[in-house]
């Protein structure tokens, strides 16, 4: 069966959703910046603006964003609307931005460290972090979006594993806390939380690329077209347990030789404590409570053995990237994570290794080029990807 053609009301609603997206983008907007934005008339802009302001999609401010010439004032979304309370969620830590209607920092980031032995307590303690921000803002509707460690399932909003906690069995998280809060929630992994920072906040991302979190394990998140691909089963990104050594360590998930068992921190801190226990009369760190801080400012002194294991797992990361590539053709990566503290090199030698990509070829410009670079995006803007779930559904993505 063929597809039809797109009649003017049609056209009129993809464009009013443009213009959405771009004030989602830039919060704030000239009707001569939408016009450029998107090439279309200032009549043409003007029409759609003045739609989307009867419908109340859209406020319109006297306040000029340049001094040139005429200037009819500016455009921006409502703001009052419900706020988000934007979390990352793991077993050990709690970290949440408030951001009010518009997706717009109040206050700053904040932490919490948490020691839990059982599933329910998790909800507990994200129930009690909420509640901080409730007592602050009474009057607010503050909905939940969480960025979970581990794979989940983001239509049901269940935790179905997550690394380092001490349970294996699947979590509600989103039935649970809107039971117990009464509030929306909204419920996805924590790379697709750094992917929708990038999609949304970063004006130099393309609408192809990956976001890689090298920490305590090695996930990431890919947006193809433009959309964040999650897959059948919700477990694309998977990229820590690509094999790359099949008689290797075993891993978590019941197989050998995964790319977190050589090149994630846990991987790495595992290997220095294994030779400093072999070490029983040298000065250096206790193995039983290494920190990746000390991990990392070993590398920084220069120690051999430190600086071999992390370029070996730079090129593991590298290796199973070049993969990636050549399956997806996807030109950009952003790094995430604390293995970022280990520098450049690490970063070079990750490039080195996935350099040779049949799809780069030498006649085309370097922007069309792979390019792999650290994440610049700061923690309260990682954490407030998340809360973009909240706009890709009112946008219908």
């Amino acid at each position: 069966m063929g597809r039809s053609g797109w009649n003017n009301s049609r056209v009129r609603q993809a464009n009013k959703q443009i213009f959405l997206e771009y004030l989602w983008r830039e919060k704030q907007l000239s009707k001569s910046r939408l016009a450029s934005l998107s090439g279309l008339s200032i009549p043409a802009v003007g029409n759609i603006l003045e739609e989307l302001l009867s419908e109340g999609s859209i406020v319109h401010s006297a306040e000029k964003l340049s001094a040139r010439g005429l200037n009819g004032g500016s455009y921006q979304l409502p703001g009052n609307g419900a706020w988000t309370l934007c979390m990352n969620v793991t077993p050990t830590r709690l970290e949440s931005q408030l951001a009010d209607s518009r997706l717009m920092a109040v206050g700053e980031a904040r932490e919490e460290r948490i020691s839990l032995h059982e599933p329910l307590a998790l909800i507990a303690a994200i129930a009690a972090h909420y509640r901080y921000y409730r007592q602050r803002y009474p009057s607010q509707i503050i909905n939940l979006a969480l960025g979970v460690h581990g794979q989940v399932d983001p239509v049901t909003g269940v935790s179905q594993t997550m690394p380092q906690a001490p349970w294996a069995s699947p979590l509600e998280l989103k039935y649970l806390l809107e039971e117990r809060l009464g509030v929306q929630v909204r419920v996805d992994n924590d790379c697709v939380m750094l992917a929708l920072a990038e999609k949304w906040q970063n004006p130099q991302a393309l609408d192809n690329f990956c976001v890689i979190n090298v920490d305590y394990g090695i996930g990431s998140s890919f947006l193809l077209d433009n959309q964040i691909w999650r897959g059948s089963l919700y477990g694309s990104g998977q990229i820590g347990h690509t094999i790359v050594d099949p008689d290797g360590t075993a891993c978590d998930c019941g197989r050998y030789g995964c790319l977190e068992t050589v090149a994630s921190l846990s991987a790495l801190k595992k290997q220095a404590r294994v030779w400093l226990k072999s070490q029983p009369g040298s000065d250096a760190c206790d193995p039983n409570n290494l920190s990746t801080a000390q991990l990392i400012a070993a590398r920084e002194r220069g120690d051999n053995r430190i600086t071999l294991w992390v370029e070996n797992a730079a090129s593991a990361i590298g290796l199973s990237l070049y993969n990636f590539l050549n399956i997806l053709n996807i030109n950009q990566i952003w790094l995430y994570g604390r293995s970022c503290a280990f520098g450049e090199s690490w970063r070079q030698t990750i490039i080195q290794q996935t350099g040779f990509n049949p799809f780069d070829r030498g006649d085309r410009p370097q922007a069309m080029n792979t390019q792999i670079n650290f994440g610049t995006l700061d923690r309260s803007r990682q954490l407030l990807g998340i809360g973009y779930l909240y706009v890709e559904a009112r946008l219908g993505n």
